[in-house]
């Protein structure tokens, strides 16, 4: 809408210069067509007035001749007279007639003049009437937009007052709740403040030391098991070895390959003797088994000590140090051996079978061989280097180790290209000794042999070149690969000592791993977290409970020895009694012993029984049973003793067990109703932390409401604002146009009358 007011401001100023530029125009044209109207009355009038005298002249004239006539005599001195005032009256009708020509071509010109400018305010009109019209429904357009928002803005307004309502009363009730939990908090807080200070001072007399405050102790840390990491170092390292096994084959041959060549060419060893030189250069190629094998077993070395269990870093890789030494005898070798291959190539050019061609490959392979010299050391060098803090820590800084391994790579790329112009030039060179007319098969044979080993030697650097340069990345990030919080491993024998202990942890831990038992699924683990947060059955309140069944078996173990030995007691004191009754009726007659013996039997077992039943319904009914047994001992002769003995235990029974089903279900209704209470809480607090988070979200959500409060009044203004402005820009373009239509009126009335005036005259 802005954009859209810019432009019909843009439109309504210049349609106002416009219509002031015109109105200087027709005010022009008006004084022009006056002076114009009063030029061609004043020749109308002029005309009339010549028109006239012509006429008079004429009649004159006509009265003059018979006159003439008559008076010949006296008429030829006025005659005279007449020719002087008609050569007088000639000459002024002549320049009136010149006069009115002129006069009729300016207003033939102003005529035209005037119905082109008609034409061109016309066409003019007619666009302005179009951009009117354009500018009309551009407004009505924004009017139609302008009411929509304010409708939409109204309809948003009334939302937002009832939100706000509602957001006020919650924001009431989460002041209320915010003191509450204030409250609630003040109180944490001072709980946790103690328990800090507790456990600091527990921590302060307890904890011996911290083995992560210094970093000499903290390298003997182990560090985390990584084994993906391993892996991959283990695959890197297996393909290294791949690609120096090809390397270590193709030196190999090339040496030995070479070897045979000087035998043979410029000078054959079966037909003649070779230079002292070549000579010595052979013995030395021979020897290069012992220089270049060892690479292959350095290399074989190092990812063997690579292994899952391990930690792979450069203050671990002890056996790159081999590597490195090997690396420097064969370098040593190849010191060696330079200055008598270079020998040896001035030596074929200084034959006399040697062409300019062939003299300038030579030339080139000299060259070539001292770069690949070179190369050999710059590797080696960077090598040694990245050995160094397996043996001296401060040898290389950690901040190196990134600019070292782009160098390797460099270097190796450097390598592939040199090899890449040893093989190009060897290849001329063999092209060019094959056209020599003393050129044998053996020659050809070896040098075929020469240039298959060098392009191996350019394959095997390409891959290898190439395969560090994908891995260098991974090099540079595995280097942090260390004990946790410490910058490196301080130095090679703490680097071996935690690797001492990462393997007694792995004992240890391989001697406490027991088989893992089946995991819950994800969901059911879900479900029964959920049951454990809003079940009446907590873990604390089993263990409870637990607890308090065990104190009560343990004391009714202990009330079970103490009865148990009450009845034993209970048991002597009737047999004794038995006893003696059977001593004192030894002395009446013989039948009745024998049923008092029938009878005390009957007791004994009697008591048995109640004893048994003791044993099995607790401590209460060997009571009942111990009062039964005295009864009885004591009313033997009473015959409804029995019965009575009976109903008596019968009804402590009924009474014992019904009071220890009330006590269990007591004791049950308790347990229930304390681990109710421990999920109430256990949900109290969770609602709590609920509401912490319901009332962020409320102040948030009252930030936002108050927010978008301002965002709605200022939008509000602004678009009031626009509005005024643009009824302002409207009432201003209507009272502009209805101004260029009354001077377009206007202009019509006058060009319609000026153009009957033409016509008329």
């Amino acid at each position: 809408l802005r954009a859209q007011n810019q432009v019909l401001k843009k439109g309504v100023v210049d349609e106002q210069a416009n219509s002031a530029a015109l109105k200087e125009q027709l005010k022009m044209k008006d004084q022009s067509l006056r002076k114009l109207q009063q030029e061609m009355d004043s020749l109308t009038f002029r005309n009339l007035q010549l028109a006239k005298r012509v006429e008079l002249l004429q009649d004159e004239l006509a009265l003059s001749e018979p006159r003439g006539k008559k008076n010949k005599k006296s008429g030829e001195s006025s005659s005279q007279l007449s020719q002087e005032q008609k050569s007088v009256f000639d000459e002024d009708l002549q320049k009136k007639i010149e006069e009115n020509e002129r006069l009729h071509i300016q207003f033939f010109e102003a005529d035209e003049q005037h119905k082109h400018v008609e034409a061109e305010l016309r066409s003019r009109l007619a666009a302005l009437e179009t951009e009117a019209a354009q500018h009309q429904a551009v407004v009505d357009g924004l009017t139609r937009k302008y009411m929509e928002t304010i409708e939409k803005l109204q309809n948003d307004k009334a939302k937002l007052e009832v939100k706000s309502q509602t957001l006020e009363k919650e924001a009431k009730e989460c002041r209320l709740r915010t003191e509450e939990c204030q409250l609630q908090l003040k109180n944490l807080h001072e709980d946790l403040s103690g328990r800090l200070e507790e456990s600091l001072s527990i921590i302060n007399e307890k904890v011996p030391f911290n083995d992560t405050k210094y970093s000499q102790y903290n390298a003997l840390n182990v560090p985390l098991h990584n084994r993906r990491h391993q892996l991959k170092m283990r695959d890197i390292a297996g393909q290294a070895l791949a690609f120096v096994q090809d390397l270590v084959t193709a030196l190999l041959n090339f040496h030995t390959y070479t070897e045979q060549r000087i035998q043979i060419f410029p000078v054959d060893s079966a037909i003649d003797t070779i230079s002292p030189l070549n000579q010595k250069f052979s013995q030395y190629l021979h020897e290069n088994a012992s220089y270049v094998r060892p690479l292959e077993e350095g290399m074989l070395h190092l990812f063997e000590s690579i292994t899952e269990d391990t930690v792979t870093v450069l203050e671990t890789t002890v056996k790159l140090k081999t590597f490195s030494e090997h690396l420097t005898s064969y370098i040593c070798f190849l010191r060696k051996i330079l200055p008598y291959q270079l020998k040896s190539l001035e030596e074929e050019c200084e034959s006399s079978l040697c062409t300019s061609a062939l003299r300038a490959r030579n030339l080139e392979l000299s060259q070539d061989m001292r770069k690949m010299t070179a190369v050999f050391e710059k590797l080696q060098t960077y090598v040694a280097l990245l050995a160094l803090p397996s043996t001296q820590p401060d040898g290389l800084l950690r901040t190196n180790y990134s600019s070292v391994l782009t160098n390797v790579g460099a270097a190796l790329h450097g390598f592939h290209d040199v090899m890449k112009d040893i093989s190009k030039h060897y290849s001329q060179k063999a092209t060019i000794e094959h056209e020599l007319p003393t050129a044998t098969q053996k020659l050809v044979t070896t040098n075929d042999c020469i240039l298959s080993s060098v392009v191996a030697l350019t394959n095997g650097a390409g891959k290898m070149a190439s395969f560090f340069s994908n891995n260098v990345d991974y090099f540079l990030a595995s280097l942090s690969y260390g004990p946790r919080t410490a910058s490196r491993f301080i130095s090679p024998p703490a680097a071996e000592c935690m690797l001492q202990y990462k393997k007694r942890a792995a004992a240890y831990m391989k001697a406490l791993r027991k088989p893992v038992p089946e995991s819950v699924p994800y969901e059911e683990a879900l479900a029964d977290r959920r049951v454990l947060l809003s079940s009446t059955e907590s873990r604390e309140g089993l263990a409870q409970q637990v607890q308090q069944s065990l104190e009560k078996i343990s004391k009714l173990e202990q009330e079970k020895e103490h009865w148990m030995l009450e009845a034993q007691l209970a048991k002597i004191k009737l047999e004794k009694e038995n006893q003696r009754i059977v001593d004192k009726l030894r002395s009446t007659s013989s039948g009745q012993l024998t049923g008092l013996a029938q009878e005390n039997t009957a007791v004994v077992n009697t008591t048995g029984q109640d004893e048994a039943t003791a044993k099995a319904t607790m401590e209460p009914a060997q009571s009942t049973g111990l009062m039964g047994v005295l009864t009885r001992t004591s009313d033997s002769e009473v015959p409804d003793a029995e019965s009575r003995e009976d109903l008596i235990k019968n009804h402590y029974m009924a009474r014992v067990v019904e009071l220890t089903s009330q006590l269990q279900l007591a004791d049950s209704k308790a347990v229930h109703f304390y681990a109710e209470c421990r999920a109430l809480s256990k949900r109290l607090a969770l609602a709590e932390k609920s509401k912490e988070t319901l009332t962020e979200e409320m102040k948030v959500a009252s930030q936002n409401i108050s927010r978008l409060q301002d965002e709605l009044t200022t939008t509000k203004r602004s678009y009031e604002d626009q509005l005024s402005m643009m009824s302002d820009h409207l009432c201003s373009m209507n009272e502009t146009l209805s101004k260029q239509r009354e001077e377009i009126d206007t202009l019509k009335m006058s060009s319609k009358g000026n153009s009957k005036k033409n016509k008329s005259r």
